[in-house]
């Protein structure tokens, strides 16, 4: 089998690297040579040189290749057309050159995210046959990745999973709430019960592989998660648990958060580098409900979440302080 990884440098997609190979899978990365390949040296995989921008460069990526990962994205940007851009126009041209140059492959996956079908307004979780209400351009544009490709479901074997908040080993988005109780700090946002799900990294590859395998319906969604809901306070006194510290609860109001966004986007674009954080991701972050319900992963791909909170935590912590992030 081979295999096209994009987004491979990535988080999520160096660990699916790294799972490819281990099952003895020829894989191929599309990669800038802007990127940045740490995660990848001495792996032996081969490289297509491309962009999801660059039409050309991806009908050569996805010559004779039998199944395509596509897992490249950008989650921060300086203007919210970059959003469109890439997460939503790069992947359709991805797969018009799976149609003009190898339109008999047997699985297009597409990783999309839990930002695309949006929170829950009704206190449940959320479920694939759920209205999509998107709160961030981010999520507005995965889940406009989702429709160009579920518009050519009869043409492509593909499967679209959406995976909650993923944690572990490489991952800088979580990473900061590690960094914040590490100085013994727990935020909480004031006046809120905040329910979200996550999942360990080693878990969201076990569903990305089962998804490869399955011989379900093109053109099907999957929510993925560890199978539980928490509260985020929760989350934090686990994770400081892990850590081995005593964090004291700093309640944050919404005004703080917006303006901290505000600064974040003028600093952006005065240096011409995305935000830390933008209003988008503060719409996201003020959610109360950010659950969703992985009944159906587990019915038709045999999903099966392996890594339950507090090991996950610990594996993540040991790992930042194994490689000095903390």
């Amino acid at each position: 089998m081979r295999a096209l990884v994009t987004g491979a440098t990535g988080f999520i997609g160096s660990h699916l690297v790294e799972a490819l190979l281990e099952r003895g899978e020829t894989v191929r990365c599309l990669l800038r040579k802007t990127s940045t390949f740490k995660w990848l040296q001495g792996l032996p995989i081969e490289v297509a040189w491309g962009d999801c921008l660059d039409k050309n460069s991806l009908r050569e990526a996805v010559k004779g290749v039998d199944h395509i990962f596509h897992l490249a994205g950008i989650t921060k940007a300086i203007a919210e057309k970059t959003y469109f851009q890439v997460n939503a126009f790069g992947t359709e041209n991805l797969i018009h050159a799976c149609l003009e140059t190898n339109p008999h492959i047997q699985k297009f996956i597409y990783l999309s995210s839990q930002a695309a079908a949006g929170p829950c307004r009704d206190g449940d979780k959320k479920k694939e046959t759920d209205h999509c209400e998107p709160v961030s351009a981010y999520g507005q544009s995965k889940r406009m990745g989702e429709e160009l490709t579920l518009a050519h479901a009869r043409e492509l074997p593909l499967i679209i999973l959406r995976p909650c908040a993923v944690y572990g080993p490489r991952e800088r988005d979580i990473y900061t709430f590690f960094k914040l109780l590490s100085k013994k700090i727990k935020p909480c946002l004031s006046g809120e019960d905040q329910h979200i799900s996550l999942c360990y990294i080693e878990d969201i590859i076990q569903a990305i592989l089962l998804a490869a395998r399955s011989q379900e319906s093109s053109g099907e969604i999957y929510f993925l998660s560890d199978g539980h809901d928490y509260f985020l306070e929760e989350v934090g006194d686990i994770f400081a648990r892990a850590m081995g510290v005593k964090a004291y609860r700093i309640r944050v109001p919404k005004w703080m958060i917006m303006s901290l966004a505000s600064f974040s986007e003028y600093f952006s674009k005065l240096f011409r580098k995305p935000p830390l954080l933008n209003k988008g991701k503060v719409e996201e972050i003020l959610q109360r409900n950010w659950v969703c319900d992985i009944t159906k992963a587990r019915n038709a791909l045999g999903f099966e979440p392996r890594v339950p909170l507090e090991q996950g935590a610990r594996l993540t912590f040991e790992w930042y302080k194994k490689e000095n992030w903390l």
